[in-house]
């Protein structure tokens, strides 16, 4: 997995497709999502490492986008 899409096409494998509307909604439940797969044993080590980093590092950019824009 490189990026967001691979983990949206990913858990559309498993019949999960999460579309919430707001951005930053959507990438935390995706990231419960993941987590609930790898704990079902659904998805390999590897892959949820990947999954999780990708996740976070997108979470973190919306975040700062956001607080960049409360500070106009």
């Amino acid at each position: 997995m490189k990026t967001i899409y691979d983990i949206q096409q990913y858990l559309k494998k498993f019949g999960t497709i999460i579309y919430i509307g707001d951005r930053l909604a959507d990438l935390e439940m995706m990231e419960d999502e993941v987590r609930e797969l790898y704990k079902a044993q659904c998805m390999p080590s590897e892959d949820y490492q990947m999954a999780i980093l990708l996740l976070r590092s997108e979470i973190a950019k919306q975040k700062d986008r956001l607080l960049g824009e409360e500070k106009r």
